[in-house]
């Protein structure tokens, strides 16, 4: 595992962050656990709580009990997914009370970035704003963090009033999600990246894929169906050696330096020792250079 600097503190967050949920919870309370110990194992010392769940607080507090506080950097996602039903709720009383909820279950004493999950535009009233501003001067926590992909981002970004910016970024982000991460660089926010891989091969449609036959069912070999240039220009991501597709779009994330930590997501532990491992490896010689090439084309394409 690899580190950046985060935060005005300058202390060192791991390259990946691990995602943790619901859907963590899966193989049962033992397999959770396990995944955290493998995660810790493997150097990663940052994580997102994706909802303020009691039971998914408390087995993520159970897990990191185990090292110095001080170490690890806890996210908890608020507005959205703070309840099994994953109703949106960015009022003061609502994220203050998962927020509430996540220490007390995990017993983590404070979190270190609560982050607003896809605010609109006129979704966020400013006693929440408050409310968010009063839980940091008593400690409960430390940063504020805003996530999201839209067009409103740029505004939230502009206000100064975040410290972390969460946004999709993979290795076809445009233009305008690049300024954004610049933006957001310049007002000294920490930028975490999500949603690095898409699959992009393409998948054959039904009736395109059957077997055409001609008179009397005669004759007519099978066409393969046409792929779109978008899926084609990645076509390589798929042909490389002893390189997923995914851990090779990781990668490549990770070597933008206005990056702090990519956030992944892993229910099993041989798919989080892939990705953990994936920050210690280079490119193979000539692959950026392909992965350049195929955002030329997909752009010419779209």
């Amino acid at each position: 595992m690899r580190y950046r600097p985060f935060g005005v503190s300058g202390a060192a967050i791991s390259n990946l962050t691990l995602s943790f949920g619901l859907d963590s919870l899966a193989r049962g309370r033992e397999g959770a656990l396990n995944l955290l110990y493998s995660a810790l194992e493997a150097g990663v010392n940052s994580y997102r709580l994706e909802t303020a769940d009691p039971v998914v607080a408390e087995v993520l507090g159970e897990a990191l009990a185990h090292v110095d506080r001080k170490l690890v950097c806890v996210g908890l996602t608020l507005g959205i997914g703070a309840d099994r039903e994953g109703t949106r709720d960015f009022s003061a009383e609502g994220m203050t009370a998962a927020i509430d909820r996540a220490l007390h279950f995990s017993g983590l004493g404070w979190i270190d970035v609560a982050v607003l999950h896809e605010p609109g535009e006129h979704e966020l009233p400013q006693s929440s704003l408050n409310a968010l501003k009063a839980l940091r001067a008593t400690g409960r926590i430390k940063l504020l963090g805003v996530a999201g992909g839209g067009d409103v981002m740029d505004t939230y970004v502009s206000t100064g009033a975040f410290d972390v910016l969460l946004t999709p970024f993979d290795i076809n982000a445009d233009w305008k999600l690049r300024n954004r991460v610049r933006a957001a660089r310049e007002q000294d926010m920490a930028v975490f990246a999500y949603d690095y891989f898409t699959d992009r091969r393409s998948k054959p449609r039904g009736s395109q894929a059957a077997a055409k036959k001609g008179l009397f069912g005669l004759g007519g070999a099978p066409k393969r169906p046409p792929q779109s240039r978008q899926a084609d220009a990645f076509g390589f991501l798929y042909r490389t050696p002893n390189w997923p597709a995914e851990a090779i779009c990781l990668s490549y994330v990770l070597t933008d330096p206005t990056i702090s930590s990519v956030i992944i997501r892993a229910n099993d532990t041989e798919r989080l020792e892939m990705l953990a491992a994936t920050p210690e490896r280079d490119l193979p010689p000539g692959l950026a250079a392909q992965i350049e090439m195929g955002r030329v084309t997909a752009s010419a394409a779209a």
